[in-house]
């Protein structure tokens, strides 16, 4: 015959973040914020000018884009394309783009 124990867990449960908060000034904030978006307008450049010829043969599809050699690497996935890019330049900043009117990956 078995008998029924009550065995207490010792699991630890965390509460709270694990990591600390990034402090930034606003200042930093800011230049944080405007660098982003000059790196996007440059990917943007190249974008604007693939992306008739794209919208007829891969509509939907992703392209990601490293603005210093002005490569871009097209994918079904869009993690099998940036995959490819990273492989391709490991540690250059990418940005992937959806290939349809807008370039917005996501949805709201």
């Amino acid at each position: 015959m078995r008998s029924m124990t009550k065995t207490e867990s010792t699991r630890v449960v965390r509460r709270g973040r694990v990591f600390p908060e990034i402090q930034w000034t606003p200042e930093q904030q800011t230049q944080w914020r405007e660098e982003r978006a000059a790196f996007r307008q440059r990917c943007q450049v190249i974008f604007d000018r693939e992306k008739p010829k794209l919208m007829e043969t891969h509509y939907n599809w992703y392209i990601t884009i490293e603005p210093n050699s002005g490569e871009y690497f097209i994918n079904e996935d869009e993690f099998t394309g940036a995959q490819k890019a990273h492989e391709k330049s490991p540690g250059v900043k990418l940005y992937t783009f959806r290939i349809n009117e807008t370039g917005v990956c996501g949805t709201i």
